[in-house]
């Protein structure tokens, strides 16, 4: 199908994209009422899922927890927790997995983690990498499992052919996503996505899009995380450390553009970074062919989860 566009041309029509939404849990309540009425906003987007990060070594567990419980049991959204093997031993990790289980949440999102400021260590019953904690939250219960990706390369990778692997490992254990790390150069992905594919890597590869609104900080994070800043984005922000209004132009127009041009090349699925604010995502979405739905009827949205099927070698 085809349609006039504001130029009278014809152009194909494109299907809305595919979209999920990430969350961290709030520290206070200035942040918590931020939060919701963040979601509150970007609901009506249909989203198919929302994920809500995991603090270092584990720091936001009960305020993760909390966060995912109150979406599941509040909210028309499917609710996906962040949950690293860092710091924790298996049976800690079992115990929250079935709490996460009766709640109702079908999703984790599975990340090694770090360890928190200060340092710390991981029990002798610990897991070292996220292709064990992937491997071992499928004995626990059928959970859907979603896990990271890198189109620039891991910091800690000693090559991207060794973190393309890595990425190998945690889908064969059972993983059956993946949700990159931002990046600002659509190419990167791009690439990335046709070396997995290549290597035969056939699950959903989704790309990770941050709207920068404070480019000092994802400069600083960048760093470590291994995402290059390019000179361009560099220039862009250049001058505009007191013109808020003018960043946020700018961050919308650079995700906007990012996205239109891996939708171009046939990327569907996008997962955004919302840093719990949702105007910027509500005009980015809007600009794919994205609009605000009615929500579902909410009958029978109470039912209670069934319960976990218990593997007998699980810790008790």
């Amino acid at each position: 199908m085809r349609r006039l566009d504001a130029h009278g041309s014809t152009r194909a029509v494109e299907a809305p994209p595919r979209v999920s939404f990430e969350f961290f849990p709030p520290k206070n309540p200035q942040m918590e009422n931020q939060l919701w009425d963040t979601v509150k906003a970007l609901e009506p987007l249909l989203p198919q899922y929302v994920s809500v990060t995991y603090g270092a070594g584990g720091s936001t567990r009960d305020a993760t927890f909390e966060t995912v419980r109150r979406i599941a049991a509040k909210t028309h959204l499917r609710p996906a927790a962040h949950l690293t093997c860092v710091g924790h031993g298996r049976k800690d990790i079992a115990q929250l997995l079935e709490r996460y289980w009766e709640a109702g949440v079908r999703h984790i999102v599975a990340l090694r983690g770090d360890h928190p400021a200060g340092g710390g260590s991981t029990p002798p019953d610990g897991l070292a990498y996220a292709a064990d904690l992937v491997a071992f939250i499928k004995t626990v219960a059928d959970f859907e499992v979603s896990v990271a990706a890198y189109p620039e390369t891991h910091p800690q990778a000693q090559s991207a052919e060794a973190d393309l692997d890595n990425l190998k490992r945690k889908l064969d254990a059972g993983a059956t996503r993946a949700i990159t790390q931002y990046f600002f150069d659509p190419t990167s992905f791009l690439r990335f996505h046709e070396r997995a594919r290549r290597a035969g890597i056939s699950v959903p590869i989704v790309p990770g899009i941050l709207p920068v609104t404070n480019f000092a900080q994802v400069v600083r994070f960048s760093a470590m995380c291994g995402t290059a800043i390019p000179d361009w984005l560099t220039e862009l922000f250049e001058g505009l450390d007191d013109e808020q209004d003018t960043r946020k132009l700018i961050a919308a127009m650079v995700a906007t553009e990012q996205c239109r041009a891996l939708q171009a090349e046939g990327i569907t699925d996008f997962h955004f970074y919302t840093l719990n604010r949702a105007d910027l995502i509500l005009g980015i979405c809007r600009r794919m062919g994205l609009k605000p739905a009615p929500l579902p009827d909410r009958d029978g949205f109470a039912e209670a989860p069934a319960p976990m099927q218990r593997d007998p070698e699980m810790p008790d």
